[in-house]
């Protein structure tokens, strides 16, 4: 049987379905599905698992195996023409397991999702679509080759506490959230596995192997709750006759670059990234400059001094204007004051913006009144609770509030149509994760922390939309799951991230890792406040420090905030020299991530990215070293670029040229202590 460039072939004991470049052969006597690849790769023995009370079903335990011929269906949609089928298990006594697998013509990936059924209903907060455990043997199959390093990827659920992206080299035992891509770190060959769909589940996905090259254990399940996720309850569970776990995104790449990319891109076909008409938002922002001294005066002094010094000079996006942002401790002004801090920001050209924490109590009695309610509701009424009925835990010091609780949506409907009345134009909202902690929800029909997290998260960016609002509005997140996706134009990569070579260092590991977010999941990666010299809770920077920051902001994607105060001369004279450097402006605007050239630097960043342009290729490099001196040799092969006929290098910032002659296999790249270089090679 063949639908388009699909085959189709049921034999005794077999069904097999193959696009030319990935095979499914679903095995009848073992109920185990087996993924092969044109290039090599394999995936061997994989079964479904779905929790059932105490008991954990595996669909290899059963005695019934089949694909039906009715569930065979020629299907079209945002991912292309392709085949979707249903692999079936079924035991007496239990809900039956079915496999939906998707296929497409031309793609290198599969996706599946398993229904678990039975004639009553029933609940569970388990459902495993993959799944596969060999003691003997590897579970998956990089192809030829062999002595290569291989490493399984750590993706955290959210960025909070200052948590890493992670590589760990097998063997280990790595619990990734979302996503997870596990691949040699020479030839990059290798596989990624990731949810694409999030509306009810948090999905873990465990990658073990017990000896070097070989993962013996691999399993994608829906239903993570633990201190990763920030939960101090089991996942919610969903009920009804059918259950479904999330979707998930299989696939083998010559590069897990290309691979975490496709998978981002999956991510928004389901669900594109919130629409921004606008170029890359540029500004300030006042947390590091300030903090909790946060006051008008240094406010209005940002806003002056920008469009004095700096706006018409170089450094503004590309309506001409910059971003000027409250954050926390702006209750520090009085309404008076905030009035007029925005009519200044409008008067000098620039865009206000301020912070909002919409899912966070800080207060310490959860008996208080919520404000606007006249006394009528407590914050206790809106909190999440636990199964005996009290607010669950604090988490970074504040309790979570319920999205699905009406007076919880009215309270931010207050605040939101409050931030729209005074005329700002940027949210930068905080602390979601506690958005979509797992308890026991107001809605009964809220049986987990996704769930209601997608409620309150739907209702504010539909109060924020443009034709609510009448006017362009930016949305972005701070503290957030990385999922769901959809709701902010720009996401944080990292947790905060400051002036110091360490600061720049931990933002480039979350780069590392998630530069793949950038333009898929949100339009924007936002690399936390650029800090240049000085940020309230440090030392002041080197020059090297604090260019080196400004260089790990400008290849992030970007949203370029600014975070000094500029009340300090040292502050505004490199704010003057650096940000009205053009070459380094138009690069930033460009609002394109770089990649990591290697991806074994554990759970550091990674000192080496490069960018393809029309012209030539972008190059970032780091030392991370705040005490010497290195000397770099990238290789233009890992780089990606051609050298065969000789290559002009330009430094971005010095604005030096340096011709290499033809063959050249590697350029050396000399930096000081904490400094970076942004550097562009041009063929011949």
């Amino acid at each position: 049987m063949k639908f388009g460039e699909i085959t189709l072939e049921q034999a005794a004991g077999q069904f097999v379905i193959d696009n030319g470049i990935v095979k499914a052969e679903a095995d009848f006597v073992k109920g185990s599905l087996t993924l092969r690849w044109s290039s090599g790769e394999a995936i061997k023995e994989l079964h479904a698992e779905a929790r059932y009370g105490l008991e954990l079903l595996r669909s290899t335990y059963y005695g019934k195996h089949a694909v039906h011929e009715a569930s065979v269906q020629p299907i079209e949609d945002s991912f292309g023409r392709g085949v979707r089928w249903t692999f079936e298990h079924e035991e007496q006594g239990k809900p039956a397991l079915r496999q939906h697998v998707r296929i497409y013509e031309r793609q290198t990936f599969l996706l599946t999702e398993l229904e678990a059924v039975q004639d009553e209903e029933w609940e569970t907060n388990e459902l495993a679509p993959l799944a596969s455990y060999l003691n003997d043997g590897g579970v998956l199959d990089f192809g030829a080759g062999s002595g290569e390093e291989v490493r399984a990827l750590f993706v955290p659920f959210d960025n909070d506490k200052w948590v890493r992206y992670a590589s760990h080299a097998i063997p280990c035992s790595v619990q990734s959230y979302e996503a997870t891509a596990v691949y040699r770190a020479g030839s990059r060959n290798g596989f990624v596995f990731g949810s694409v769909t999030h509306d009810k589940w948090k999905t873990g996905i465990a990658v073990e192997g017990t000896f070097a090259e070989t993962v013996g254990r691999i399993r994608v399940f829906g239903g993570a709750a633990d201190v990763q996720t920030r939960d101090t309850m089991p996942h919610g569970s969903i009920r009804g006759k059918s259950l479904l776990s999330p979707t998930i995104f299989i696939g083998a790449f010559s590069d897990y670059r290309n691979g975490l990319e496709a998978y981002g891109q999956a991510n928004a076909a389901l669900k594109p990234a919130l629409r921004w008409e606008g170029g890359v938002p540029m500004g300030w922002n006042s947390w590091s400059a300030v903090m909790s001294k946060l006051d008008f005066d240094v406010y209005t002094h940002t806003s002056d001094f920008f469009a004095k010094e700096l706006q018409h000079n170089g450094f503004a996006d590309a309506e001409g204007s910059l971003y000027v942002n409250f954050d926390a401790f702006s209750d520090n002004l009085t309404k008076e004051e905030l009035d007029e801090a925005v009519k200044r920001v409008k008067e000098n050209g620039q865009k206000p913006g301020t912070y909002y924490t919409p899912f966070a109590f800080w207060g310490s009695d959860p008996d208080k009144p919520v404000e606007g309610t006249d006394g009528a509701v407590l914050y206790r009424d809106i909190l999440i609770k636990d199964r005996a009925g009290n607010p669950l835990p604090k988490l970074d010091g504040a309790f979570a509030i319920d999205p699905s609780h009406p007076e919880a949506l009215a309270r931010i409907k207050r605040r939101l149509q409050s931030v729209i009345e005074s005329g700002y134009d940027y949210l930068k909202m905080d602390f979601l994760t506690h958005g979509a902690m797992e308890g026991v929800h107001h809605d009964p029909d809220v049986r987990t922390g996704l769930q209601a997290y997608n409620i309150g998260m739907a209702f504010i960016q539909e109060l924020l939309s443009p034709e609510r609002v009448g006017r362009t509005f930016l949305i972005n997140l701070s503290i957030a799951p990385l999922f769901p996706h959809g709701y902010a134009h720009s996401r944080r990569v990292s947790c905060d991230a400051f002036g110091m070579i360490a600061d720049t260092e931990y933002m480039l590991n979350a780069l590392t890792y998630g530069w793949w977010i950038n333009g898929s999941l949100y339009r924007f990666n936002d690399p936390d406040h650029v800090v240049l010299y000085k940020s309230d809770n440090q030392r002041a920077t080197t020059e090297n420090e604090g260019r080196s920051r400004l260089n790990s902001a400008v290849i992030a994607g970007t949203s370029l905030l600014l975070g000094d105060d500029y009340r300090m001369e040292e502050a505004a004279r490199r704010a003057r020299a650096w940000m009205t450097n053009k070459e380094i402006i138009a690069l930033a605007r460009r609002g394109e991530t770089f990649r990591p050239v290697e991806g074994r630097s554990g759970s550091k960043g990674e000192d080496l990215f490069v960018l393809a342009g029309e012209n030539g290729t972008w190059v970032a490099a780091f030392n991370f070293n705040a005490g010497q001196e290195t000397v770099m040799s990238a290789s233009f092969d890992r780089l990606g670029i051609d050298s065969s006929k000789g290559i002009t290098v330009r430094d971005l910032w010095s604005g030096t040229e340096t011709t290499l002659a033809a063959g050249a296999e590697e350029w050396p790249i000399v930096m000081e202590a904490s400094e970076s270089k942004l550097l562009l090679f041009m063929p011949k």
